[in-house]
């Protein structure tokens, strides 16, 4: 996510997939798992759990891949079989050449219906140029109830304490259930669960879609705990409550925050220096290229918003990659009832509990500046 000045809303599962583009290029074995990896999901259950559960009364779930080539450089057959045929890609041919901006508005197009017009354009004006060969994509859409949404007569303007120290007024939402809730030294943990499927029996889906926020106890802790979370394995997941405890004062920001950026900076400090190089040469994916340029890995777009409030979330994001030329015991005690008050930054993670997948992820600074 990033060291936290600003707000960033991310989708870790629209991301992955370019974050495993090979170090390793050049003719077939290298352009081949760039494709490959770049369309696939770490596991075959990712295609289970992001499905869309609207209909059985869970989240309603889209996800999808794209890749857009040039009418002049069409995939190699191998390529094209494992996008379409292997990983459900939408797979289209566009005017690259002679018309980029005409593709760039067929991609932005096709990345508003995926995520419902959430997002609406991800690829800038020029952002596509006549040396564009081949574009791949994915988007992913997001929107569930809570499983006990907030009464919004109870939502009420409280003060935010920023990292720099100031205060802003935002409307703060407020429960007295018994929540998720897990203490840790130095921190605390809240897991609020989507609805899900209304079906019962040993056959219901199983699947749990649930936000969980990571609030540092200090007002400036949030820099720290980012970096424990992004340093240690499954710091994530093994630091969340699986019981409900009774709470005191708990209140929790209604936020809309919107991040839209280029990876490029991001993937070189992880070492993906050579994707990026003159070195690298993906031209071995298309056919009939013969401008003589070697295929670089030109740019990397991500863009993601989200929404909490009362109701639940509403969240989508897009990541879009350019090749171009050239570039029964007693029971124990219940635990005390405890706080939870996010009135300071935190991060927070949409996860799918079986599997394991954060379908988004970001940190919240300020919820009175959505950018």
């Amino acid at each position: 996510m990033g060291r936290p000045k600003q707000a960033v809303a991310l989708s870790p599962s629209a991301q992955s997939t370019v974050e495993e583009v090979p170090i390793v290029w050049g003719g077939t074995e290298g352009a081949f798992p760039c494709v490959n990896h770049f369309l696939i999901i770490y596991r075959w259950h990712w295609w289970d759990a992001l499905k869309d559960h609207s209909e059985s009364g869970g989240p309603r779930v889209a996800f999808a891949h794209g890749v857009w080539t040039d009418l002049a450089c069409p995939l190699k057959p191998a390529y094209r079989h494992a996008a379409v045929s292997t990983y459900k890609a939408d797979a289209s041919t566009v005017d690259f050449r002679n018309d980029p901006e005409a593709a760039r508005g067929q991609i932005n197009a096709w990345v508003a219906q995926v995520t419902s017009n959430l997002i609406g354009s991800v690829l800038g004006p020029r952002s596509i140029t006549p040396l564009t060969r081949v574009v791949l994509g994915n988007a992913m859409y997001f929107k569930g109830k809570w499983e006990k949404p907030f009464d919004k007569e109870d939502t009420a303007n409280k003060p935010f304490h920023r990292l720099d120290g100031r205060t802003v007024e935002v409307p703060f939402m407020k429960s007295w259930s018994s929540q998720f809730i897990a203490v840790h030294e130095g921190f605390k943990v809240l897991k609020l669960r989507y609805q899900m499927t209304q079906a019962h029996g040993w056959c219901a889906d199983r699947t749990q879609f649930s936000m969980c926020i990571f609030l540092p106890d200090a007002f400036d802790g949030l820099p720290s705990l980012v970096d424990a979370i992004a340093s240690q394995p499954g710091f994530l997941h093994k630091h969340l409550s699986e019981e409900k405890i009774d709470v005191r004062k708990f209140r929790v920001p209604k936020f809309k925050l919107s991040f839209h950026n280029s990876l490029v900076t991001v993937l070189k400090k992880l070492g993906l220096q050579l994707p990026f190089s003159d070195q690298a040469d993906l031209s071995d994916m298309v056919e009939g290229d013969e401008s003589g340029l070697p295929l670089v890995l030109s740019d990397v777009i991500h863009k993601a918003v989200i929404e909490v409030n009362e109701e639940g979330t509403e969240a989508a994001a897009s990541t879009l990659m350019h090749i171009g030329a050239g570039c029964c015991a007693m029971p124990p005690s219940p635990p005390p009832p405890v706080d939870f008050v996010a009135d300071h930054p935190f991060a927070y993670f949409i996860v799918e509990e079986a599997t394991g997948i954060v379908v988004f992820a970001g940190h919240v600074v300020d919820p009175s500046n959505e950018d």
